[in-house]
Protein backbone atom coordinates (compact mmCIF):
# COMPACT_ATOMS: atom_id res chain seq x y z
CA UNK A 1 0.00 0.00 0.00
CA UNK A 2 1.16 3.19 -1.11
CA UNK A 3 1.58 6.55 1.25
CA UNK A 4 -0.77 7.70 -0.14
CA UNK A 5 -3.42 5.46 0.81
CA UNK A 6 -2.29 4.69 4.35
CA UNK A 7 -2.50 8.59 4.85
CA UNK A 8 -6.09 8.44 3.22
CA UNK A 9 -7.39 5.68 5.05
CA UNK A 10 -5.99 7.03 8.62
CA UNK A 11 -7.94 10.48 7.50
CA UNK A 12 -11.11 8.59 7.05
CA UNK A 13 -10.63 6.68 10.24
CA UNK A 14 -9.99 10.06 12.04
CA UNK A 15 -13.26 11.53 10.54
CA UNK A 16 -15.24 8.39 11.00
CA UNK A 17 -14.92 8.55 14.69
CA UNK A 18 -15.41 12.38 15.10
CA UNK A 19 -18.56 12.34 13.33
CA UNK A 20 -19.49 9.33 15.24
CA UNK A 21 -18.55 11.59 18.76
CA UNK A 22 -21.00 13.61 17.54
CA UNK A 23 -23.78 11.86 16.83
CA UNK A 24 -23.20 9.88 20.31
CA UNK A 25 -22.78 13.54 22.08
CA UNK A 26 -25.63 15.03 20.36
CA UNK A 27 -27.91 13.08 21.87
CA UNK A 28 -32.13 13.51 21.57
CA UNK A 29 -33.24 16.60 19.49
CA UNK A 30 -34.82 18.87 21.61
CA UNK A 31 -38.71 19.37 21.20
CA UNK A 32 -39.81 21.92 18.47
CA UNK A 33 -40.49 25.35 19.68
CA UNK A 34 -44.10 25.76 20.17
CA UNK A 35 -45.27 22.19 20.43
CA UNK A 36 -46.55 20.72 23.69
CA UNK A 37 -44.14 18.64 24.85
CA UNK A 38 -41.74 22.07 24.09
CA UNK A 39 -43.53 23.86 27.01
CA UNK A 40 -43.87 21.20 29.22
CA UNK A 41 -39.77 21.06 29.21
CA UNK A 42 -39.52 24.58 29.46
CA UNK A 43 -42.23 24.67 32.73
CA UNK A 44 -39.74 21.83 34.43
CA UNK A 45 -37.01 23.71 33.68
CA UNK A 46 -38.27 27.13 34.70
CA UNK A 47 -39.80 25.47 38.03
CA UNK A 48 -36.23 24.07 38.74
CA UNK A 49 -34.79 27.42 38.53
CA UNK A 50 -37.59 29.38 40.75
CA UNK A 51 -39.06 30.69 38.35
CA UNK A 52 -42.79 30.59 38.88
CA UNK A 53 -44.43 32.76 36.97
CA UNK A 54 -42.56 31.76 33.74
CA UNK A 55 -43.67 28.29 34.49
CA UNK A 56 -47.17 29.40 34.72
CA UNK A 57 -46.96 31.00 31.12
CA UNK A 58 -45.47 27.51 30.15
CA UNK A 59 -48.57 25.40 31.59
CA UNK A 60 -50.63 27.94 30.38
CA UNK A 61 -50.17 26.79 26.52
CA UNK A 62 -50.39 23.46 27.68
CA UNK A 63 -53.99 23.97 29.88
CA UNK A 64 -55.19 26.23 26.90
CA UNK A 65 -55.50 23.28 24.65
CA UNK A 66 -56.38 19.43 25.28
CA UNK A 67 -53.05 17.50 24.65
CA UNK A 68 -50.95 15.00 25.98
CA UNK A 69 -49.73 17.07 29.09
CA UNK A 70 -52.85 18.83 29.78
CA UNK A 71 -54.14 16.81 32.74
CA UNK A 72 -50.40 17.13 34.49
CA UNK A 73 -50.43 20.37 33.55
CA UNK A 74 -53.98 21.95 35.22
CA UNK A 75 -53.24 20.54 38.41
CA UNK A 76 -49.88 21.78 38.49
CA UNK A 77 -51.08 25.26 37.24
CA UNK A 78 -53.87 25.51 39.82
CA UNK A 79 -51.72 24.77 42.71
CA UNK A 80 -48.62 27.39 41.64
CA UNK A 81 -51.38 29.58 40.66
CA UNK A 82 -53.07 29.69 44.29
CA UNK A 83 -50.31 29.32 45.88
CA UNK A 84 -48.88 32.22 44.70
CA UNK A 85 -52.50 34.29 44.60
CA UNK A 86 -51.81 33.17 48.35
CA UNK A 87 -48.80 34.79 49.06
CA UNK A 88 -49.41 38.45 47.92
CA UNK A 89 -52.58 38.20 49.88
CA UNK A 90 -50.30 37.66 52.36
CA UNK A 91 -47.52 40.07 51.41
CA UNK A 92 -50.64 42.95 51.22
CA UNK A 93 -51.64 42.04 54.31
CA UNK A 94 -48.54 42.52 56.32
CA UNK A 95 -47.96 45.80 54.52
CA UNK A 96 -51.34 47.10 55.68
CA UNK A 97 -50.60 46.34 58.94
CA UNK A 98 -47.21 48.38 58.63
CA UNK A 99 -48.84 52.02 56.45
CA UNK A 100 -51.15 51.83 60.07
CA UNK A 101 -48.27 51.57 62.49
CA UNK A 102 -45.44 54.12 60.60
CA UNK A 103 -48.19 56.92 60.89
CA UNK A 104 -45.30 59.19 59.62
CA UNK A 105 -44.64 57.69 56.61
CA UNK A 106 -47.02 55.15 54.71
CA UNK A 107 -47.15 55.60 51.07
CA UNK A 108 -44.18 53.45 50.70
CA UNK A 109 -46.35 50.22 52.28
CA UNK A 110 -49.63 51.41 50.71
CA UNK A 111 -47.58 51.07 47.32
CA UNK A 112 -46.76 47.25 48.33
CA UNK A 113 -50.32 46.73 49.32
CA UNK A 114 -52.21 48.01 46.01
CA UNK A 115 -49.07 46.24 43.90
CA UNK A 116 -49.65 43.20 45.96
CA UNK A 117 -53.07 42.71 45.78
CA UNK A 118 -53.20 43.99 42.16
CA UNK A 119 -51.00 40.33 41.03
CA UNK A 120 -53.32 38.40 43.34
CA UNK A 121 -56.32 39.62 41.46
CA UNK A 122 -54.76 38.46 38.46
CA UNK A 123 -53.66 34.99 39.78
CA UNK A 124 -57.38 34.97 41.89
CA UNK A 125 -58.72 35.62 38.24
CA UNK A 126 -57.06 32.93 36.35
CA UNK A 127 -57.32 30.49 38.80
CA UNK A 128 -61.31 30.77 39.19
CA UNK A 129 -61.30 30.37 35.22
CA UNK A 130 -58.36 27.29 35.13
CA UNK A 131 -60.57 26.08 38.20
CA UNK A 132 -63.69 25.04 35.82
CA UNK A 133 -61.39 22.72 33.79
CA UNK A 134 -60.65 20.21 36.45
CA UNK A 135 -64.28 19.09 35.50
CA UNK A 136 -62.35 16.95 32.21
CA UNK A 137 -60.12 15.04 34.87
CA UNK A 138 -62.21 12.17 35.25
CA UNK A 139 -59.94 9.97 36.97
CA UNK A 140 -60.23 9.16 40.45
CA UNK A 141 -56.85 10.36 41.21
CA UNK A 142 -54.95 13.80 40.01
CA UNK A 143 -51.17 13.60 39.61
CA UNK A 144 -49.01 16.35 40.48
CA UNK A 145 -46.39 15.49 38.40
CA UNK A 146 -43.85 18.24 40.20
CA UNK A 147 -41.25 17.94 42.75
CA UNK A 148 -41.88 19.78 46.19
CA UNK A 149 -41.13 23.14 45.91
CA UNK A 150 -38.26 25.22 46.84
CA UNK A 151 -38.58 27.39 50.05
CA UNK A 152 -40.39 27.03 53.52
CA UNK A 153 -43.56 27.27 55.38
CA UNK A 154 -43.10 29.21 57.38
CA UNK A 155 -43.34 32.87 59.15
CA UNK A 156 -41.20 35.17 56.57
CA UNK A 157 -38.67 36.86 59.12
CA UNK A 158 -38.36 40.31 57.03
CA UNK A 159 -42.04 40.58 57.39
CA UNK A 160 -41.95 40.78 61.47
CA UNK A 161 -40.16 44.23 60.84
CA UNK A 162 -42.85 45.24 58.29
CA UNK A 163 -45.55 44.71 60.88
CA UNK A 164 -43.56 46.55 63.22
CA UNK A 165 -43.96 50.12 60.79
CA UNK A 166 -40.20 49.40 59.56
CA UNK A 167 -39.11 50.64 55.97
CA UNK A 168 -37.67 47.56 54.29
CA UNK A 169 -33.91 48.37 52.44
CA UNK A 170 -35.24 47.07 48.86
CA UNK A 171 -32.67 44.56 48.63
CA UNK A 172 -34.59 43.28 51.95
CA UNK A 173 -37.76 44.19 50.94
CA UNK A 174 -37.05 41.61 47.48
CA UNK A 175 -36.09 39.11 49.34
CA UNK A 176 -39.66 39.35 51.60
CA UNK A 177 -41.37 39.34 48.33
CA UNK A 178 -39.53 36.01 47.12
CA UNK A 179 -39.77 34.27 50.93
CA UNK A 180 -43.21 35.11 51.11
CA UNK A 181 -44.18 33.78 47.83
CA UNK A 182 -42.31 30.61 47.99
CA UNK A 183 -44.28 30.32 51.30
CA UNK A 184 -47.39 30.69 49.21
CA UNK A 185 -46.75 28.02 46.94
CA UNK A 186 -44.92 25.36 49.02
CA UNK A 187 -48.68 25.80 52.01
CA UNK A 188 -50.47 25.53 48.77
CA UNK A 189 -48.92 22.03 47.50
CA UNK A 190 -49.30 20.54 51.07
CA UNK A 191 -52.70 21.24 50.70
CA UNK A 192 -52.95 19.53 47.38
CA UNK A 193 -51.10 16.52 48.19
CA UNK A 194 -53.37 15.97 51.66
CA UNK A 195 -51.07 17.12 54.12
CA UNK A 196 -52.01 20.95 55.39
CA UNK A 197 -49.23 22.76 56.61
CA UNK A 198 -47.01 19.98 57.10
CA UNK A 199 -44.27 20.49 54.68
CA UNK A 200 -41.92 17.75 55.50
CA UNK A 201 -44.73 15.03 55.03
CA UNK A 202 -45.74 16.44 52.04
CA UNK A 203 -41.87 16.28 50.75
CA UNK A 204 -42.06 12.46 51.32
CA UNK A 205 -44.74 12.02 49.68
CA UNK A 206 -43.98 13.83 46.73
CA UNK A 207 -40.34 12.57 46.65
CA UNK A 208 -40.73 10.58 43.42
CA UNK A 209 -41.70 13.56 41.26
CA UNK A 210 -45.05 12.34 39.95
CA UNK A 211 -47.49 11.67 42.77
CA UNK A 212 -50.91 10.28 42.86
CA UNK A 213 -53.58 12.09 45.07
CA UNK A 214 -57.19 10.88 45.28
CA UNK A 215 -59.39 13.43 43.46
CA UNK A 216 -61.53 14.63 46.16
CA UNK A 217 -58.36 15.51 48.10
CA UNK A 218 -57.51 17.72 45.36
CA UNK A 219 -60.74 19.23 44.92
CA UNK A 220 -61.32 20.32 47.96
CA UNK A 221 -58.13 21.60 48.50
CA UNK A 222 -58.18 23.56 45.33
CA UNK A 223 -61.90 24.49 46.58
CA UNK A 224 -60.71 26.19 49.92
CA UNK A 225 -57.90 28.05 47.90
CA UNK A 226 -61.23 29.47 45.59
CA UNK A 227 -62.90 30.47 48.94
CA UNK A 228 -59.63 32.36 50.54
CA UNK A 229 -59.19 33.97 47.27
CA UNK A 230 -62.96 35.83 47.30
CA UNK A 231 -61.82 37.17 50.64
CA UNK A 232 -59.80 39.30 48.39
CA UNK A 233 -62.76 41.12 47.15
CA UNK A 234 -63.96 42.09 50.84
CA UNK A 235 -64.86 45.44 51.63
CA UNK A 236 -61.63 46.17 53.78
CA UNK A 237 -59.50 45.16 50.10
CA UNK A 238 -60.35 45.30 46.78
CA UNK A 239 -63.82 45.98 47.51
CA UNK A 240 -65.28 44.08 44.84
CA UNK A 241 -68.61 42.50 45.93
CA UNK A 242 -69.71 40.91 42.14
CA UNK A 243 -66.28 38.55 41.96
CA UNK A 244 -66.51 37.82 45.57
CA UNK A 245 -69.93 36.39 44.88
CA UNK A 246 -68.86 34.54 41.62
CA UNK A 247 -65.78 32.94 43.63
CA UNK A 248 -67.81 32.18 46.33
CA UNK A 249 -71.06 30.46 44.26
CA UNK A 250 -68.16 28.42 42.46
CA UNK A 251 -66.90 27.08 45.72
CA UNK A 252 -70.59 26.27 46.80
CA UNK A 253 -70.87 24.34 43.76
CA UNK A 254 -67.88 22.54 43.91
CA UNK A 255 -68.78 21.37 47.38
CA UNK A 256 -71.83 19.94 46.04
CA UNK A 257 -69.83 16.98 44.26
CA UNK A 258 -67.61 16.31 47.33
CA UNK A 259 -69.02 13.70 49.95
CA UNK A 260 -69.83 15.44 53.06
CA UNK A 261 -67.25 15.69 55.55
CA UNK A 262 -66.09 17.57 58.96
CA UNK A 263 -63.79 19.87 56.21
CA UNK A 264 -66.22 19.85 53.66
CA UNK A 265 -68.92 21.27 56.43
CA UNK A 266 -66.63 23.58 57.85
CA UNK A 267 -65.76 25.01 54.63
CA UNK A 268 -69.79 25.50 53.60
CA UNK A 269 -70.33 27.44 56.81
CA UNK A 270 -67.54 30.06 56.26
CA UNK A 271 -68.64 30.41 52.18
CA UNK A 272 -72.14 31.01 53.72
CA UNK A 273 -71.37 33.62 56.37
CA UNK A 274 -69.19 35.26 53.97
CA UNK A 275 -72.10 35.65 51.25
CA UNK A 276 -74.24 36.72 53.94
CA UNK A 277 -71.73 39.65 55.26
CA UNK A 278 -71.40 40.70 52.23
CA UNK A 279 -75.28 41.17 51.14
Amino acid sequence: MSLTSKRTLALCAVLSAFFLFISCSSGPAAPEKGTPAFYWQAARETYAAGDYAKTLEHLDNLVATDNEFTARALPWSLVLTSGLAAGYMELADNYAIGARVNKSDPSGFRRVVSNSRGSANRLALQFADNFGKLDKLKDSNVTLAFAFPKGSGGQVAQLIKVTSGIVLPAAEADLAQQRILERGVVLATCRAAGAPDDAARTAEIMKSGSTQIPRNTFLLAMTQSLFEESQLYTSTKLDQPQKMQILCERAQQALKGLPESKETKELSGKIEKAMKKKA
